[in-house]
């Protein structure tokens, strides 16, 4: 080995260069951090503390493109090509290596231990780094132990799976690999590809050769990341390979691995772990190029026209101008932009529009109720849904109720709250003592059948502090038996698609709450988050910012999405 030799590698006969080049020219459209790293490896290139030799990035594209099939549909069975991003960033993780340490050595030493791939979803990440995977199992070092990682089993497995599926592929008869419960094994090298997620006993003690760490975005600590990299320790060529998209997590794992790549790349960060860590980072520039310029979206999606479709990144678009859940979650997985763990729910204007209506007109009609029962010294929440024949707007009428206790102690003020105007306004009821008497708001949905002959079709509820308030409603004939009150847990599975239903109708002026006042406080207080498979649930940001009516509205909704057809029906 030659590592004095010098090469002069040209867009000819480097990826890499040929990939910086063609942004230059305008060809090809990439963010401004991943631009500022390329322009530093070029640069790095001509530093006498490396040496540059394709040789062993080579073999394994090679070996990608001519062994290596594609798992999915409508590529499945169908040669791995590599696209220019890919053989780049394959190439510049194999081919810098050490001049030092590779001549005391006496073979070469990678650079690069640690990788960080942020790049949007459905952009090939995990099938570009299964196929890798696959090399290694095949053409690596013998003896060598290759591991597919995540948060859970389901996630690792993703990797795992497509691993395992290129391998029947290559091999279909298990002659030179197998598959058993504990892992991939090739029986020649001796080899094998295993999972190790955040539910794996004993990840400490393993000898780990290759790596690849998915989803990272959705990890709170470092402990499965920190377990890999301790047990590569011994190795001269150890790949850690971190795959992910953008995520919901405030100051989680991916959060800290940013940080550090971001520093390396603005050259804030020149230690030696830094000169270890190659971040390749596809992302905006701005959210505003989103909307303004649709040219721009390939700067966090590289596949977008050859395997991501236009109409479907058109299609997210369209969908998070009009949903605030969408938003966050299109511009986090599709662009990487990071999202507040939670944000407003709704705009101001969203529900500041001119509405009012007298309950008198529904005199005899049917409804639709909920309830949001709280604990002993919150606010209380019950609400009806209203609707005319030929009139898609929902008309809801809304009671709170708070104990004596709370006013005294703690009023909200500070948040806005004004308990006893509302109360003189005939929008709250104030009990006696500390803690509501839930029967009272059963009382409340009977006042409205006596006063104004409304009935009671379904309510919804939640489970917590429901048993005074059901016992009560079983008096008045409203019991769970006879599936008049609905139990709807608030959760984001259960309440996701009722938040998106409501706000569209909310952008539409499709809801007339009567200006009641309590709605608006709670609606404004209400933020929104996202769990990770990017369903909706309303929080709070602070305890005394109530958002007891917002909930309510969204527990309503779902009553009614679940009810719609045989209320409908009922409509005068």
């Amino acid at each position: 080995m030659l590592i004095n030799e010098k090469k002069i590698y040209t867009p000819d006969n480097s990826a890499l260069l040929e990939y910086k080049a063609r942004i230059e020219t305008g060809e090809i459209l990439v963010g401004r951090e991943l631009w500022q790293e390329l322009t530093r490896l070029a640069d790095d290139m001509s530093n006498e503390r490396y040496f540059y030799d394709t040789a062993d990035a080579l073999k394994r594209m090679h070996f990608m493109e001519h062994c290596v099939r594609l798992t999915k549909s409508p590529f499945y069975n169908k040669p791995m090509i590599l696209m220019l991003w890919q053989k780049a960033f394959i190439e510049t993780i194999y081919s810098f290596k050490m001049t030092e340490e590779s001549a005391e050595k006496g073979f070469s030493i990678d650079r690069f231990k640690k990788i960080l791939l942020l790049i949007a979803r459905k952009n090939t990440k995990s099938e570009t780094c299964s196929g890798l995977a696959e090399t290694e199992l095949f053409i690596g070092n013998a003896g060598a132990d290759i591991v597919c990682s995540s948060n859970d089993d389901n996630q690792a497995s993703i990797v795992y799976d497509a691993i395992d599926t290129m391998r029947q592929l290559i091999d279909p008869r298990d002659l030179d690999t197998k598959r058993n419960q504990r892992f991939i094994l090739n029986k020649i090298s001796n080899s094998k590809i295993f999972k190790l997620s955040d539910r794996t006993r004993n990840k400490e003690g393993r000898n780990i050769d290759f790596a690849i760490i998915d989803e990272t975005h959705e990890m709170t600590t470092n402990v499965i990341a920190k377990s890999i990299e301790q047990s590569q320790s011994l190795k001269d060529n150890p790949k850690f390979i971190n795959i992910t998209t953008e995520g919901f997590v405030v100051d989680g794992y991916l959060d800290e691995e940013l940080r550090k790549a971001r520093k390396i790349i603005s050259g804030e960060d020149t230690g030696i772990a830094a000169e270890r860590f190659l971040p390749w980072l596809y992302t905006q520039d701005s959210e505003a190029e989103i909307w303004q310029d649709p040219r721009t979206w390939v700067k966090s999606n590289p596949t977008l026209g050859a395997i991501k479709k236009w109409g479907y990144l058109e299609e997210q678009i369209d969908l998070a101008k009009n949903s605030k859940s969408d938003r966050i979650f299109v511009l986090s997985k599709d662009f990487n932009i990071k999202q507040n763990a939670a944000e407003s729910w709704l705009n101001i204007e969203d529900y500041s529009y001119k509405a009012v209506y007298d309950l008198e007109d529904f005199r005899g009609c049917v409804c639709l109720g909920a309830v949001d029962l709280a604990e002993t010294t919150d606010l209380t929440n019950a609400k009806i849904l209203l609707m005319r024949k030929d009139d898609k707007t929902k008309y809801i009428y809304s009671h709170y109720f708070i104990p004596e206790g709370k006013l005294e102690n703690a009023d909200d003020a500070a948040a806005g709250a004004k308990y006893k105007e509302w109360a003189k306004a005939g929008l709250l009821t104030i009990t006696d003592g500390n803690e509501v008497d839930l029967s009272i708001v059963a009382d409340w949905f009977y006042s409205l059948f006596k006063d104004y002959k409304i009935k009671l079709f379904k309510c919804g509820y939640d489970q917590k502090f429901a048993t005074d308030w059901i016992s009560r409603m079983g008096e008045y004939g409203w019991t769970r038996e006879s599936k008049d009150l609905i139990m709807i847990l608030q959760n984001a599975d259960t309440l996701s698609t009722a938040i998106n239903l409501c706000e569209a109708d909310f952008k539409h002026q499709l809801i007339n709450y009567n200006e009641n006042e309590v709605d608006a406080w709670c609606l404004k207080n209400a933020l929104i988050e996202l769990d990770r498979k990017g369903k909706a649930l309303l929080v709070k940001k602070e305890r005394i910012r109530r958002i007891d009516g917002a909930v309510t509205l969204v527990i309503l909704y779902e009553t009614f999405r679940r009810c719609r057809t045989e209320f409908m029906q009922m409509l005068k």
